[in-house]
């Protein structure tokens, strides 16, 4: 389960914190992006230029000292040559570091913009992570369904309606996790009696909170099924029609072996499989419509 964003959250900010669960997790504890360091891209490029431009020049001049009595000042000259290419390794590090900081704070802005209109992980105790797990699994098998894709059901409100109910199931069940938590730590204090039998109908509160949570999920989970087998009779209408595509050949051989009286029951047979396919399909997709229905309500 990963980051669940507000629908009505800008496609391109929405896919953003979508990809970074971790980073608004620490965004969450309070990390805040360090601030940039203003390093002129003019000078780390003439510095680059220079020093490439002199390597020639240094390698013949070594190769030179190191032939003759200045030998020392050849290794001299060495190492000051590599202690410059490591500091120039160290700058590109940096730069490279210093590339990653606007990203970073653009996702700090964006997190701190739309706060409250998204949720990570850490918002969802177990349970109601597994419930929100069952949600998002039902939204997608409707989404990725060809039925769907097709036309066949009501793509446009389904793309509309279902991401509005999975990000109200989650919104819900982060703060059935928040309150569960509390209750929690509550009970952990070891309360006294009048102060527990306060707590009862609190309890009570919650679980009714939780079963009308669940409620919606099956809801779904009753859709999703009901495009399932939509889903199913679809792909078999497809292999039936390619199979029927197919006959002539198989005919036109078993006319050529003289065996063609013996298949005419399997042919006919194929036609009437294709017939109930598609009553099948046809049943299917109208209890989907009847689910989404449903839904709405």
């Amino acid at each position: 389960m990963g980051v669940v964003v507000d629908p009505a959250v800008p496609p391109e900010t929405a896919g953003m914190l979508r990809a970074n669960a971790p980073l608004l997790s620490r965004i969450r504890t309070g990390w805040v992006p360090p601030a940039a360091l203003p390093v002129p891209a003019r000078r780390r490029n003439t510095s680059s230029v220079a020093l490439l431009a002199a390597t020639p020049l240094v390698i013949a001049l070594m190769a030179v000292l190191l032939d003759s009595p200045a030998a020392p000042a050849g290794f001299l000259l060495l190492g000051g040559f590599v202690f410059l290419v490591l500091v120039k390794i160290a700058n590109i590090s940096e730069a490279v570091d210093d590339d990653h900081r606007p990203q970073e704070r653009a996702l700090y802005e964006k997190a701190r913009r739309h706060h409250g209109r998204y949720l990570i992980p850490q918002d969802f105790d177990e349970e109601a992570a597994a419930v929100l797990h069952r949600a998002q699994q039902a939204v997608g098998t409707v989404l990725r369904s060809h039925v769907n894709a097709e036309g066949l059901l009501d793509g446009p409100r389904n793309a509309l309606l279902l991401p509005e109910q999975e990000w109200e199931i989650a919104r819900l069940l982060a703060k059935l996790s928040a309150l569960r938590a509390d209750h929690r730590e509550l009970l952990c204090r070891g309360l006294a009696p009048e102060v527990a039998a306060v707590l009862k109908p609190l309890q009570g509160a919650l679980d009714s909170s939780e079963a009308a949570v669940v409620a919606r999920v099956e809801a779904l989970e009753r859709y999703a099924g009901h495009v399932a087998e939509a889903e199913r009779a679809y792909h078999a209408r497809e292999q039936i029609e390619e199979l029927r595509a197919r006959l002539p050949r198989y005919e036109e051989l078993l006319a050529e072996t003289g065996a063609g009286t013996m298949a005419v029951a399997e042919i006919e047979r194929l036609a009437e499989d294709a017939d109930s396919v598609e009553r099948a399909l046809r049943r299917s997709v109208t209890s989907a419509h009847e689910a989404f229905r449903y839904l709405e309500g």
